[in-house]
């Protein structure tokens, strides 16, 4: 693995950015903006908030994912509490403007994802009361009227026209009801795949064709061995296998999808409709200098090495091109199955019946203590590789990270510890709190559990460069780096329109957990200047940044 490690760091055992490195280079900005930036990055380049649209809908899913549409300067942001669609006119960037909605409730009710292209708006439907049965696309013109609708799998959970518009992409995670309950259903993973050669108004069913997982059933245990994580119980390869979220090549002939629960990464033929490969996104060793966390929620800061694999368990997904060569750009947020009656995947490193192998680790007793990995939540189905009772790795969700990979799946980079080196020097200068959660204000707060979390990602070119920018849903927050080196991604800045002052309430939090980002090319901007959007899930607030060169 390739990481890029700043000038100023040192290698070991809760290795620090030293603080000169930021001294001169943290500012706080207009209302409650944070910028931190190194002083080496060409160019240097800062995130600046031009406005920002709220739904007053807080905790509720009031913004979670925006699509925008260049013709006609319209964000596209799905409200999951309303089971609508907000239409905002972005014209002016300053002062977005709500100019209609779109129900969904006439189609089943709950939005999970928009894509636009050319004024064609496509939203990802899921089913109620059921949601396990089959969603729907539904299709809506620039007018807002309905145009025709498909079934798809169940649970369509994110969707992506292709570039040029000839395929809809829809990503059905097939998350199950519950397990070993009487009233169980586990429906399958899949990827629907919606022709739309003959336009939206014509669609049928017929064009609806679907890239499912069927083939790999019998071959768990061969999946297993690849690193590919299949766990749920008495659940089939293709009912355990969750896609999550797409890319796709710019010639619109592969799309890449990530299967979080998984830890893996799924190829998509799309002309086919077949899924022609499935490949393990491994594991990150965080005890190697420069891939430290925080592994407690004890009160202290105490990003270090320690004895622990994360699973990258990668949620967002974009394909760039870098040269002559495609990357994928993953934000590493992690996902853990709680939710579910019959299935707790989630334990501690310092629970009794989490036992470690004494050969593996000798100084069992002084990790279980709470001061070191004891509270640190970790996986009771990954890590166990013998088969015996004890634990010969520790695996933990989450990567804290985000990563470049060739399309193969091949890391490339990986920010390492970055997001929580950077916030932490940013609550040591008083102007976030380290790992606060997305609806408290409390201090260390996320430590034991997936840190920062990055969600989404977006990528982008501007001022001859390559752009990455990432969310951190729990902190917030957008962390940009420059990745025109791919191997050699540089941090360049970090912006977080969120106030950590006084009590926390969400009426005056600003932004709290980013869900979906966008990058807006300066072609595409209504201000002729490059843009990032977020779309912030918990506070109901859509965002619109402008990325400027310093």
């Amino acid at each position: 693995m390739n990481h890029h490690a700043y000038p100023s760091r040192r290698a070991g055992i809760g290795a620090p950015f030293a603080a000169a490195v930021f001294a001169g280079f943290i500012a706080l900005l207009s209302g409650h903006d944070v910028v931190a930036k190194p002083p080496t990055a060409p160019p240097q380049v800062e995130l600046t908030v031009l406005g920002s649209y709220a739904s007053g809908i807080f905790n509720a899913g009031g913004s979670e994912i925006a699509a925008h549409d260049p013709l006609t300067q319209r964000l596209y942001v799905v409200n999951a509490q309303d089971a609508s669609v907000n239409v905002l006119d972005i014209t002016f960037p300053a002062t977005p403007v709500l100019v209609g909605t779109i129900s969904l409730v006439p189609f089943g009710g709950v939005a999970n994802s928009v894509s636009v292209h050319e004024g064609l708006v496509a939203v990802a439907v899921e089913a109620t009361p059921n949601r396990t049965d089959p969603g729907k696309v539904v299709f809506f013109d620039a007018a807002l009227t309905p145009v025709s609708s498909v079934t798809v799998g169940a649970i369509p959970d994110m969707l992506t026209f292709t570039h040029k518009g000839r395929y809809v992409l829809v990503a059905n995670e097939g998350e199950p009801k519950s397990y070993n309950q009487p009233d169980s259903v586990d429906p399958e993973g899949s990827v629907s795949v919606i022709d739309m050669k003959n336009g939206a108004a014509a669609l049928t069913q017929a064009n609806v064709r679907t890239a499912g997982f069927q083939g790999y059933n019998g071959q768990e245990a061969t999946l297993r061995a690849a690193g590919i994580r299949i766990f749920g119980p008495n659940a089939s390869a293709s009912q355990d296998l969750e896609p999550e979220y797409i890319a796709v090549s710019p010639d619109d002939t592969t799309a890449w999808v990530t299967l979080q629960e998984a830890n893996a990464m799924a190829t998509v033929n799309i002309a086919n409709a077949t899924v022609t490969s499935i490949v393990s996104l491994g594991l990150k060793d965080h005890s190697l200098p420069g891939n430290g966390l925080d592994p407690n929620n004890n009160g202290a800061i105490a990003i270090g090495n320690w004895p622990v694999k994360g699973l990258y368990q990668a949620d967002g997904i974009a394909a760039h091109p870098i040269g002559t060569e495609l990357f994928l750009f993953m934000a590493n947020e992690g996902d853990v199955r709680t939710d579910w009656p019959g299935l707790n995947e989630e334990i501690t490193v310092g629970a009794a019946d989490y036992v470690l192998d004494p050969i593996v680790f000798p100084n069992a007793s002084t990790l279980k203590n709470n001061n070191n990995l004891g509270r640190l939540r970790v996986s009771r189905f990954s890590g166990n590789l013998d088969g015996d009772p004890e634990y010969e790795e520790i695996h933990a969700h989450g990567g804290r990270s985000f990563s470049i990979r060739r399309t193969d799946g091949t890391l490339v980079f990986d920010s390492g510890d970055d997001f929580e080196q950077v916030t932490a020097n940013l609550h040591a200068a008083g102007l976030v709190i380290f790992n606060a959660s997305n609806d408290n204000n409390t201090f260390d707060n996320r430590s034991r559990a997936k840190g920062p979390e990055p969600e989404g990602i977006a990528v982008g070119r501007a001022f001859q460069r390559t752009w990455v920018f990432t969310g951190l849903e729990r902190i917030g927050g957008v962390m940009v780096y420059d990745a025109t080196d791919p191997a050699n991604a540089r941090f360049a800045t970090y912006a977080n329109n969120r106030n950590f002052a006084g009590t926390f309430n969400f009426a005056t939090a600003g932004d709290l957990g980013p869900e979906g980002i966008l990058f807006i090319g300066e072609g595409d901007s209504p201000t002729g200047e490059p843009l990032v959007v977020t779309a912030n899930e918990i506070s109901g607030t859509t965002t619109i940044y402008q990325l400027g060169e310093l």
